[in-house]
């Protein structure tokens, strides 16, 4: 069994940032999943409907310098989190 066939109730994931969302894709295809073709960029905001019926939601990292320079404002990261929520 892979490591995500434990998370039995796994609808929504965030990721924080480039680096999670590629890790996660990575894990998703070691886990035995077909990332879907063509492969899902990053995009701050972008919603992605897998496979296996999981939603992943991407969002630029909440460090100083992704807030500090406007990149991502507070609007913006709650609006991942209300998406998230409605997912669910």
């Amino acid at each position: 069994m892979g490591e995500l066939e434990l998370l039995t109730h796994l609808r929504v994931v965030i990721a924080l940032g480039k680096i999670a969302f590629d890790s996660f894709l990575a894990a998703y295809r070691e886990n035995g999943y077909e990332v879907p073709k063509p492969r899902p960029r990053f995009t701050h905001g972008a919603s992605i409907v897998l496979p296996n019926g999981v939603t992943l939601i991407s969002s630029y990292h909440p460090s100083q310098q992704n807030t500090f320079t406007g990149k991502l404002t507070r609007a913006s990261f709650h609006r991942i989190f209300e998406e998230a929520r409605a997912v669910l």
